[in-house]
């Protein structure tokens, strides 16, 4: 059985599947899928659901031909608590300390249900320096852990990695620290998440629950359409003003300046806590609606900032892949930052 772990990408409505060989941070790609979630999906709680899902799961890597039963998870970015700390300059055994103190104050739950993680980010060289070290700390519900354990079990598979969807998303498309300052847009199905990364570092992250779903029930609603035709208008007519009347647009804009709002509100953060710094360069757009025809010139001009689409397949030695993985290339990011977790 091969050793090497894949990408597994299990969203609210879809799953992505990604697996790559290579080094030196030049990829190969070997297997890339994506198929519908089963109707409830993960946020179920029931095990006939969970069966269902794993079964999905299990064809998708079966149809696939990969080989190998080691995978890495991301866990759904509103569902888990992540806060980028700003903490005096401490050994990692002081450290391991003080962060419960700090999940105290930011997780809302009783930690004694919840799995706690964290991570460095930034370290200053010298002890007795004036600068702050960054750590990324995460939480996740014990029990949302379970869940996706189980549902790997189920599927034939062994969870060699698990971690936030941030995380991934920032693996594959921030290859180094000479990665311009960015704000990462992460447009999922039922949630946003948003990255504010600096030299390479993620120095802030938050995540908002609203999502594709939300632009599809508005253009289903407006125009008495299924919530599977609703997505097919939205990914044809996106919010551009000259298709049917600009009446898709009327109906997807609210939601886009719903998460307008929190983009300029992550900027004016950035903005007043890093004054002498360099400014926010670009957004960069993933997820499923980052497809949206005409959403990165929706952002750019009322933000003010450039705007592109993310494109994960950068990091692609020359190879032939087939267009259609080319064209989805932002609702694969997450699961290709997965893939590459092993090549750290």
């Amino acid at each position: 059985m091969n050793k090497e772990s894949f990408g597994l990408d299990i969203g609210a409505t879809s799953i992505k599947l990604v697996m790559l060989s290579g080094k030196n941070k030049s990829f190969v790609l070997k297997a890339a899928s994506i198929v519908p979630s089963p109707p409830k999906g993960m946020m179920s709680g029931s095990p006939l659901d969970e069966e269902a899902m794993a079964q999905t799961v299990a064809k998708m890597v079966k149809d696939t031909g990969i080989n190998s039963s080691l995978v890495n998870i991301a866990l759904p970015e509103n569902q888990v608590y992540t806060k980028v700390l700003d903490m005096p300059v401490i050994s990692d055994k002081e450290l391991a300390s003080a962060i419960y103190w700090e999940a105290e104050q930011y997780i809302p739950v009783p930690l004694q249900n919840i799995t706690l993680v964290w991570n460095v980010l930034k370290r200053p060289l010298d002890k007795g320096t004036a600068g702050k070290m960054q750590v990324l700390m995460v939480g996740a519900p014990t029990v949302l852990v379970n869940k996706y354990q189980r549902v790997a079990q189920m599927a034939g598979l062994s969870v060699k990695g698990m971690e936030t969807e941030i995380l991934s998303t920032l693996r594959a498309l921030v290859l180094d620290e000479t990665y311009p300052t960015s704000l990462i847009v992460n447009i999922g199905a039922i949630s946003t998440s948003f990255a504010i990364v600096k030299n390479g570092i993620m120095i802030f992250t938050y995540s908002m629950s609203l999502g594709g779903a939300a632009i599809n029930r508005a253009i289903a609603t407006d125009f008495g359409l299924t919530p599977q035709q609703a997505e097919e208008y939205k990914r044809v007519y996106g919010v551009s003003e000259k298709s049917l009347g600009g009446k898709i647009s009327r109906a997807t804009v609210p939601i886009l300046n719903s998460i307008l709002a929190e983009i300029k509100k992550s900027i004016a953060y950035y903005s007043q806590k890093y004054q002498n710094d360099s400014p926010i360069r670009q957004i960069i757009l993933c997820g499923g609606s980052a497809k949206l025809p005409g959403i990165e010139l929706y952002f750019a001009n009322n933000s003010g900032i450039e705007t592109a689409i993310a494109n994960p397949w950068k990091i692609l030695a020359s190879q032939e892949v087939p267009k259609e993985i080319i064209d989805n290339a932002a609702d694969y990011t997450i699961a290709v930052g997965l893939a590459m977790r092993d090549y750290e």
